[in-house]
């Protein structure tokens, strides 16, 4: 791809971003997530592959779908309170298409059937920009509106992405649709805790954020897209796959690692708002996603796959250090010390 056309398209999605969560109107909001659209269908088909080419076209339709709600939702609410802004909305059937206009956006389930297929097909840094970059408009406007939304309709869906993203995770050898499935599932923590404390969706929201960032970023050094590939990478980057495997504890939300921050704060809000069962729900189901983590961070690990790989193995080399993913991977691992110090800053 051209450089300056790149260079144009990263512009075009930052600036989407920057007025979808700037913006008090609907109007504003929408044309933010629709430049956001826009700018992202040329880097998802730029490798002129028809997989990348059937991504694009399933983002674009599904995209626009959900622009077109979240348009009409609006203009619903607009026609009977008279108000434009994003935090009035109080029309019940208004709230309804945009709670599945949010859904269908994010992925969360029953709406979550193109996102794994667009991850597919698209390179790794594109995917990386889907799950991270282009979550962020649709949660701002979730949280702008979280008290007027059902709260018994946002946790049968946050409870359904757990189990969905754990489930259909299980049997994947792709990594980019096992990460796919991850979002689903992590979605599904930042949404059913969305009502009752904003501040901590956010905070999983950015924690998330972080360390897929750092897995999408270290498979891309190690170009590994499937697991047999993951299984020999570690003849090119002994010490970028063992702290790959840290992160993907991490992102599994074990203790002593930065993942484990939200999860305990969801639980710890969720029992201190009389919704014992549903923690221990998320709680179980997430064991799930755990078993396919544990998968990739075995399989990531210095150690020899306990069957013969037809793979070749590579030579090592040695590779200049790169700063962003040492970073990236760094707070990925150790933020959970520093955790009071965040919840004081949220």
């Amino acid at each position: 791809m051209n450089p300056y056309a790149k260079l144009i398209l990263t512009l075009s999605l930052l600036l989407g971003t920057t007025i979808t969560i700037s913006s008090n109107h609907w109007m504003m909001a929408w044309t933010g997530l629709e430049i956001n659209t826009l700018a992202i269908i040329p880097l998802i088909s730029k490798s002129h592959h028809p997989r990348a080419i059937e991504a694009a076209i399933k983002y674009f339709l599904v995209q626009a779908t959900a622009s077109a709600l979240i348009l009409f939702s609006s203009m619903t609410n607009a026609w009977f309170t008279g108000q434009w802004d994003i935090t009035q909305l109080t029309n019940p059937p208004s709230c309804l298409l945009l709670t599945t206009a949010i859904a269908i956006k994010l992925g969360l389930t029953p709406f979550h059937f193109w996102f794994p297929e667009v991850l597919q097909g698209s390179s790794l840094i594109t995917a990386m920009l889907l799950s991270t970059m282009m979550k962020l408009p649709p949660t701002t406007i979730l949280f702008l509106t979280s008290h007027s939304l059902n709260p018994t309709l946002l946790t049968i869906m946050a409870i359904t992405s757990v189990a969905l993203g754990g489930w259909m995770g299980l049997n994947q050898t792709q990594t980019r649709k096992v990460l796919a499935f991850s979002s689903i599932s992590h979605l599904g923590w930042m949404t059913i805790i969305i009502i009752y404390n904003p501040k901590l969706t956010l905070l999983a929201f950015y924690l998330y954020i972080l360390i897929t960032s750092s897995i999408f970023l270290t498979m891309n050094t190690t170009k590994t897209l499937k697991l047999p590939t993951l299984l020999t990478s570690w003849t090119k980057a002994p010490m970028l796959n063992t702290t790959l495997m840290l992160t993907l504890l991490s992102l599994a939300g074990l203790p002593p690692l930065t993942g484990f921050l939200p999860k305990w704060l969801i639980i710890q809000e969720l029992i201190k708002q009389e919704m014992t069962t549903t923690a221990m729900i998320i709680s179980m189901l997430s064991l799930l996603g755990l078993f396919f983590y544990l998968r990739l961070a075995y399989c990531s690990t210095i150690t020899l796959p306990p069957n013969p790989s037809n793979k070749m193995k590579q030579w090592l080399t040695k590779k200049p250090t790169n700063t962003p993913i040492s970073i990236l991977t760094s707070l990925s691992i150790s933020l959970l010390p520093l955790s009071p110090m965040i919840l004081t800053i949220t």
